[in-house]
């Protein structure tokens, strides 16, 4: 596998992160199906960040998959993220992780990873937003702001959650769960400068247009403000 270009790599990582406006989250095979087409589109659309997220596939299919992931991204500039485990983000040649609540702690991860990777948290209440104050992560999501199969049994927390955010968050936050062009403006009415989708643009019939709507619903707030 390559090396990550020297532009993805420690404060120019961070800048990706600070400039990036639409993140989407995939499966390795989405739709059971080769990501290349899907990836070319969503990135081509407006994607900044992608997740690698898989749940049910084998060790050896998400690092055969990851290749794909990565290349995609760093045609496109890109940041490309795994979900949940900090060793296989440094397999892949990720440029970071994504921890849930019930993962590896933050500190243990950034121990692990060192400090030029980007770590990513999900909060789901004010007060795990708050407590990410305290932790070495360089971005939260918030939600889902509404129940979404992906998180099956986990509630929607609502714009209510979003509109704390936007006051209160100490790192930068996209919000997630149930956003598709659609509801797009209230979310970002609410107080979101930053969007993460991912059956909005995996099951669309034109992914690329889907990301081209959900940044026309993020355009009036013009470039992220810094630290936003």
């Amino acid at each position: 596998m390559s090396l990550a270009p020297p532009e993805a790599r420690g404060p120019l990582r961070r800048e990706r992160l600070r400039t990036a406006r639409l993140y989407f989250v995939c499966e390795a095979l989405p739709g059971g199906r080769d990501p290349e087409a899907l990836l070319h589109a969503a990135l081509s659309g407006g994607v900044d960040i992608v997740q690698l997220r898989e749940k049910k596939l084998g060790r050896e299919e998400v690092e055969r998959a990851a290749q794909t992931f990565r290349r995609f991204c760093d045609t496109h500039s890109a940041l490309f993220i795994v979900n949940d485990d900090p060793y296989l983000a440094q397999t892949c040649n990720a440029d970071g992780v994504h921890l849930g609540q019930d993962d590896m702690p933050v500190e243990e991860a950034r121990k692990n990873l060192g400090p030029d990777m980007i770590i990513g948290l999900s909060t789901h209440s004010e007060e795990q937003l708050a407590a990410s104050a305290a932790q070495p992560v360089d971005y939260v999501s918030v939600g889902p702001i509404w129940e979404t199969p992906t998180k099956q049994g986990r509630p929607g927390v609502g714009l209510g959650l979003v509109e704390h955010a936007a006051e209160h968050a100490p790192h930068p936050f996209f919000a997630i769960g149930g956003i598709d062009p659609g509801n797009a403006a209230e979310v970002v009415a609410a107080g979101a400068q930053r969007l993460g989708v991912v059956r909005a643009i995996r099951d669309a019939e034109d992914p690329a247009a889907v990301a081209e709507a959900l940044r026309g619903a993020l355009a009036p707030l013009g470039e992220a403000a810094p630290g936003a």
